[in-house]
């Protein structure tokens, strides 16, 4: 790892040396952002809308997310200094999930060699038109040549350059395509939005996720960790087991506060004013919206009503 003396003296040295290090427009002026170093040959870097975690291996880097598509400039030129040989070849890319802040420079990634890797249910959602709730509209498909190259179903690993990965689905969650990837060398676990220690948590129910699939896959989460740890979410600081521990139950206290309410015809700002969330360990941004989302999420997985329905 270099220090930030080295890093801007290398980034500066690749431009100067004629190696691609894209421009920024003026709208969009270059921030750097030094990246952080978690033991072993991976960083992570925080800058680029999303955390992006990468390893550095003599067979290429391998990133966990790939940011969002207007920091992508800013993703390559900070590749090429963490890389073992400085050229910044990038050989896998991991898609935790299908948002676009997780996968924005897929494409400019995949055109220069990389393979994509993600959960089968990640390259469909990329593949379709998908209703926004926030933005109000549908959002298009992605390109194909930004879609994931090669998808799982259920586990996998793979070694490169003598370093072997771990990865996982981690059912409705965040996504019906959320994954994990684990470092086991250097104990670190990478989870995505499946984790968020500073957003509000987001529940994409229009793609199948829900409060008890967040806290299912919370529950895994918490069996691949032992006490040492390092857990990467999709943004925030890294947490440890006992961090990711408090924010699974809090997702639990939610779930069994909600569960027989929403089952009852409960929406989301008679769950507020119920007082659902009170006294929890954490604070909320939107809890309207939070509480939308679980009501969405919650009454998909029911097949039937309370008795006590009104």
């Amino acid at each position: 790892m270099v220090d930030r003396r080295q890093f801007i003296t290398r980034v500066a040295g690749a431009a100067v040396a004629g190696v691609a290090v894209p421009s920024l427009s003026a709208a969009q002026p270059f921030k750097l952002s030094l990246p952080t170093a978690l033991g072993g040959r991976l960083s992570l870097i925080t800058s680029l809308g999303t955390n992006v975690l990468t390893l550095a291996t003599s067979d290429g880097q391998v990133l966990v997310d790939s940011g969002a598509l207007d920091r992508s400039a800013e993703l390559m030129a900070l590749l090429g200094p963490l890389s073992l040989s400085g050229g910044g070849s990038v050989r896998t890319v991991f898609n935790t999930h299908y948002h676009p802040e997780n996968t924005g420079a897929n494409e400019q990634l995949r055109q220069a060699g990389a393979t994509i890797v993600a959960h089968e249910n990640t390259r469909l959602w990329m593949a379709t038109p998908v209703w926004s709730p926030a933005e109000d509209r549908y959002r298009p498909p992605r390109p194909v040549a930004a879609q994931p190259t090669q998808t799982f179903r259920s586990d996998g690993s793979m070694t490169v350059g003598g370093e072997r990965l771990e990865y996982g689905y981690l059912l409705e969650a965040h996504t019906s395509g959320d994954i994990y990837v684990r470092f086991p060398g250097a104990n670190v676990l990478a989870v995505g939005d499946v984790a968020s220690p500073t957003r509000d948590p987001e529940l994409d129910y229009f793609t199948g996720a829900w409060i008890g699939g967040r806290v299912d896959a919370m529950d895994r989460l918490l069996a691949l960790c032992d006490d040492r740890t390092r857990v990467v979410p999709g943004f925030g600081p890294v947490m440890t087991k006992a961090e990711l521990k408090a924010e699974r139950d809090v997702m639990k206290t939610i779930y069994d506060r909600t569960v027989d309410l929403v089952r009852e015809g409960d929406d989301a700002n008679d769950m507020l004013k119920a007082g659902v969330l009170n006294g929890l360990a954490r604070t909320w941004k939107d809890p309207q919206r939070f509480l939308y989302d679980v009501q969405k999420g919650l009454w998909a997985h029911h097949n039937k009503l309370s008795p006590n329905v009104v």
